[in-house]
């Protein structure tokens, strides 16, 4: 399967104002995530300068001392914010950690002191001033380019256009920092990444440091997903899959170990994973429910289904 399988989608046919392009969108987009769950996607106002200025804060902080990064390692918050170290957490189902370290930053709750409350806050670098500026910008930005998806999700399975809207305002989402440092020695069983699935509704990447990422198709191929710099690769999540039935797809996905004679190399990754408030009701649409595609989901929300996986990866 050639790497053109993984559709490539412009957002601003979904913001035109013309129905033409907004439902040719609509379409792609609902169809490749029936079909392999991923897409890339252009056009989703993450400039080049926020770009690489948060590309070179990140770098900057995984380059601090071990005992300077440990500062902002928070116990007891299941990695949900601040720095989470080497080799912490694991794919569901394997033991083996991954080989990574990462930082969280999470949801800036500005109009609903209750939920502000609940959500822990998020740790400030003090060596870095621009550090969480450049990350909460990214979040932002992110957050809203994945709302106009999540528009174009609903109007695809027949919801009403803003059906994600109170769902996803103020929602639990995150953007993940991630350094995979250079490999030093042979790594047995693990991987960059052991394959997974993502926990969330869906998952928005701009283009990593380095190749490595691969997907499996339906037809158990793994392919590769070398983005171009100014897209971002949007796949979908659990909780998206668990809402429609299966009818969307969240695909299976790796970091794999680069080639030996790139081992001395880093990767630098940040992913955007857009959760819904946790009261959200994953409970399967009615509308994906058919005689051939029967109910697979118990009923749950958004945080109960959280809890349940964080515990599954080792972070709880």
């Amino acid at each position: 399967m050639a790497l053109s399988s993984i559709p490539t989608v412009d957002l601003q046919d979904f913001r035109s104002g013309d129905s033409v392009r907004k439902n040719k969108f609509i379409k792609a987009l609902g169809q490749a995530y029936e079909e392999i769950g991923f897409v890339t996607v252009t056009n989703h106002g993450l400039s080049e300068a926020l770009r690489e200025n948060l590309y070179e804060q990140v770098e900057s902080f995984f380059a601090l001392p071990e005992d300077v990064k440990m500062q902002y390692h928070i116990d007891g918050l299941a990695g949900q914010r601040g720095y989470t170290p080497f080799g912490k957490e694991h794919a569901k189902g394997h033991n083996a950690g991954d080989l990574k370290e990462f930082f969280q930053f999470g949801q800036s709750v500005k109009n609903n002191p209750a939920l502000a409350d609940l959500y822990p806050k998020n740790v400030s670098v003090s060596e870095l001033p621009q550090f969480n500026p450049a990350g909460m910008q990214a979040y932002k930005t992110l957050e809203q380019a994945g709302s106009e998806l999540l528009q174009a999700i609903a109007l695809y399975l027949g919801l009403e256009e803003n059906y994600f809207e109170d769902k996803i305002e103020n929602g639990n989402s995150i953007l993940r920092a991630i350094h995979y440092p250079p490999i030093t020695e042979e790594p047995k069983d693990a991987v960059r990444a052991a394959e997974h699935e993502d926990i969330n509704l869906i998952t928005l990447l701009m283009g990593a440091s380095a190749e490595g990422l691969e997907v499996k198709t339906k037809a158990g191929d793994w392919i590769g997903v070398n983005v171009s710099e100014d897209a971002v690769v949007v796949n979908v999540g659990d909780m998206l899959q668990r809402l429609t039935n299966n009818v969307l797809r969240s695909t299976t996905h790796r970091v794999v170990n680069p080639p030996k004679e790139k081992w001395g190399t880093s990767r630098f990754s940040i992913p955007f994973f857009l959760h819904p408030i946790s009261e959200m009701d994953l409970t399967c649409l009615e509308s994906c429910i058919t005689s051939k595609n029967e109910k697979q989901y118990n009923d749950m929300t958004a945080g109960e289904y959280l809890d349940e996986r964080l515990r599954e990866i080792g972070l709880k």
